[in-house]
């Protein structure tokens, strides 16, 4: 096989998932306005569509400063930290029987590792910055995403006690007859509540409450430095999205339509939830984000395995 045949895949993935994060901030903008009563964007091109290019303009126009009081090398890094983590995760996503960069058994426990690395970003940007709002955004990610990451981590195990294997593809397969959400509803919604703190999307986005701490631990960044950010939270909730439909709903399996066609139906459905979510629901206070995830997600989650595992093991005798 040629080199431009092996990169082809890889190289189309990553042009999709950089335009789809960019046109997601129309979408989120256009359904908020739906759901408000209002308009949106609809002055740029047809109903608004070439805002995202003008939005593009600004953002690569603006002034690229960094601040005197920062650790400049650390300011710089952390941003493509949270890029390059998110970005390595769709990479063992199965798209399709045909489309996927790489296929390996110990999948789920490459995605939570990415997930534990991307944390360094986030707090590298707050620490880095020298500000006392950015310190503060960094230190309430810290706990945030690490305690989430626990019940994320453990929400998915009940599907992995089911499959046997924590291949994406086995669990796909493992679908064909009903989808996990039938078997794991439990888990699907703690999984769900999981993946919009760690993608710290309203109504958990207090990393960056704009009411308490003026955007948290990006307040200082500015130009494409804060571009990579906010691109990188719809990364995230696209991958989310990607992972609730590969593990929860039969990934890209269907009828009639070709996979592909399936898999993007379902992850824009999940997409379109996290945008309306923030829409939805009042930000909580941070005590009751921490007392959620700790006295309430754990035990759930625990129940979830107990429950997942007795009924294995009666099917089993």
């Amino acid at each position: 096989m040629v080199l431009h045949e092996v990169l082809l895949v890889p190289t189309s993935v990553l042009l999709l998932l950089l335009l789809s994060a960019a046109w997601s901030t129309w979408l989120e903008r256009r359904l908020l306005a739906v759901w408000q009563d209002r308009l949106g964007p609809n002055r740029v091109g047809p109903w608004g569509l070439l805002q995202v290019v003008a939005d593009m303009i600004k953002i690569f126009t603006k002034e690229d400063w960094v601040p005197p009081f920062a650790d400049k090398a650390l300011f710089v890094i952390a941003p493509m930290i949270l890029m390059i983590m998110t970005l390595l995760g769709f990479a063992i996503i199965p798209f399709s029987p045909d489309i996927q960069i790489a296929n390996f058994d110990n999948a789920l426990l490459f995605i939570l590792a990415l997930s534990s690395l991307s944390v360094y970003s986030i707090m590298l940007a707050g620490f880095s910055s020298n500000s006392k709002y950015a310190l503060l955004g960094a230190m309430r990610t810290a706990a945030q995403m690490l305690s989430y990451e626990v019940f994320m981590g453990l929400a998915l195990m009940g599907v992995v006690i089911i499959t046997g294997s924590f291949s994406l593809n086995d669990i796909v397969a493992a679908q064909e007859n009903y989808w996990f959400i039938l078997s794991q509803p439990l888990g699907f919604v703690l999984f769900l509540i999981a993946g919009v703190a760690e993608s710290h999307r309203a109504p958990f986005d207090l990393p960056e409450a704009e009411t308490e701490i003026v955007a948290g631990f990006h307040t200082e960044y500015s130009s494409m430095k804060f571009g990579m950010f906010f691109i990188g939270e719809y990364l995230g909730v696209i991958f989310v999205s990607a992972l609730i439909t590969t593990l929860y709903f039969g990934g890209w399996q269907g009828p009639v339509l070709p996979p592909i066609i399936w898999f993007l139906l379902k992850t824009g459905f999940f997409v379109v939830f996290f945008i309306l979510l923030r829409a939805a629901i009042p930000r909580p206070r941070y005590d009751q984000l921490m007392r959620l995830g700790w006295a309430v997600l754990l035990p759930l989650t625990l129940l979830n395995l107990l429950l997942t595992a007795l009924w294995q093991l009666t099917l089993g005798f």
